[in-house]
């Protein structure tokens, strides 16, 4: 039994031999079969999976290939629609003319709002060559604080030295503070701080007056914090009183708060249209808020510049004519245009020759007397609104009485 043990196994190798030399060789596929085996098994997955759907009922995908060749024909078309909507071009920005050596000088002193309004009022006067705007203001300065910088000291040496035309002043968002006077401390808003405070405003005053130079005090708007806007007012009524010397206050209060009395950051601007006023600190002036600001002082600074021909200064009268150039400097000759006066005794004035509210006099027209009552409206004319009476009665029967004879109706039987 061994020996045939051994040629069995003899035999199993032999065989598995055989079994290996009989299959042929297994390459690794190239990296190209192995793509195009990768495209066509997707490809296939896809083609299943749409016939699936197909049979299914649900609605069919859109293929990847159509797809991808839309796309570049949306772009077109949305390039091309961008292209054929209009363009507005924005405004082209206000260049200032240069100043003519011979121009007004409007001087702004004051505090960090001072130099505020002074910007606005270059704006206002960019494109005016015979008016200039200094702006000399000293953000941290006020009144209170003379040691830091005193006004009435410090201003004829600006006087000296600018040549204003016009004095523009805008302090006080610095001044609640304790004044240091002679009698001592003086606290805001006390009877002592009042007095002191109006006295040290009159002295900037005369200082600028003494010169004959027109001098115009702008106040302060509200504030965002309730306390600061509370002393503001109380500061504003100080500058008004000022006007019994000749200064000419402009309020600029509700310029910057609504119909409650309230502080807005967003307003109205000098257009009316809706706008952010103020910083987020409820204090400072955005450029809407600046120009707003020389909005207030534009009118009666142009009185005071004598330019009646500028356009926020309306002109009235028989001797005024659209485009005449009525300034002082002016070298244009006058245009008058006269009217004829209106008389009286005017036959179109309802025939009457007396204004209205008058008392008639006997004799006056037809038209006078009826509406007194002292005529009865004729047939055919406007103001007969009656029925007409026939000219001509009905017979009377017996029995009967023409009681609609009067009316123009048909008789009635008593």
């Amino acid at each position: 039994m061994g020996w045939f043990k051994t040629a069995l196994r003899c035999l199993c190798g032999l065989a598995a031999l055989v079994a290996v030399l009989a299959v042929p060789s297994v390459q690794a596929p190239t990296a190209a079969q192995a793509q195009a085996f990768d495209g066509a098994a997707v490809r296939e997955l896809y083609n299943r999976a749409r016939k699936q759907r197909m049979e299914q009922g649900r609605p069919q995908q859109r293929s990847y290939t159509r797809e991808r060749s839309r796309k570049p024909q949306q772009r077109a078309t949305r390039t091309k629609r961008r292209s054929q909507s209009p363009v507005v071009a924005a405004p082209a920005p206000t260049q200032e003319v240069a100043k003519r050596p011979d121009a007004k000088t409007v001087l702004v002193i004051g505090d960090f709002l001072a130099s505020g309004l002074a910007e606005g009022l270059t704006t206002v006067f960019r494109e005016d060559a015979g008016v200039r705007v200094v702006d000399r203001a000293n953000g941290s300065s006020g009144i209170v604080r003379d040691d830091f910088y005193n006004w009435p000291a410090e201003i004829g040496p600006i006087l000296d030295e600018e040549k204003p035309a016009a004095v523009v002043i805008m302090l006080g968002s610095n001044d609640r503070q304790p004044i240091k006077a002679e009698s001592g401390l003086l606290e805001p808003r006390t009877a002592g701080w009042t007095e002191e405070y109006g006295r040290r405003a009159n002295l900037l005053v005369t200082a600028v007056q003494e010169r004959g130079i027109p001098l115009i005090w702008v106040g302060m708007p509200a504030f965002k914090q309730s306390a600061l806007s509370s002393d503001m007012l109380a500061n504003n009524d100080i500058y008004r009183s000022l006007s019994r010397t000749g200064v000419d206050f402009v309020d600029v209060w509700d310029g910057f708060v609504d119909e409650n009395g309230a502080f807005i950051t967003t307003g109205p601007d000098i257009n009316g249209q809706q706008v952010r006023l103020r910083g987020s600190d409820g204090i400072n002036m955005t450029a809407a808020g600046k120009r707003k600001l020389a909005f207030y002082a534009e009118k009666p600074l142009q009185k005071a510049l004598g330019n009646a021909a500028a356009a926020s200064v309306g002109l009235a009268g028989p001797a005024y004519t659209p485009g005449s150039d009525l300034r002082p400097d002016s070298q244009q000759p006058l245009r008058v245009v006269r009217t004829v006066p209106i008389s009286l005794a005017d036959p179109t004035l309802d025939g009457s020759a007396e204004l209205l509210g008058a008392d008639p006099a006997p004799g006056d027209g037809v038209d006078l007397q009826i509406r007194q009552g002292r005529e009865q409206p004729r047939s055919g004319r406007a103001d007969s609104f009656g029925v007409e009476k026939r000219a001509t009665p009905l017979p009377e029967a017996d029995g009967t009485a023409s009681i609609g004879s009067a009316t123009g109706g048909e008789p009635v039987s008593r």
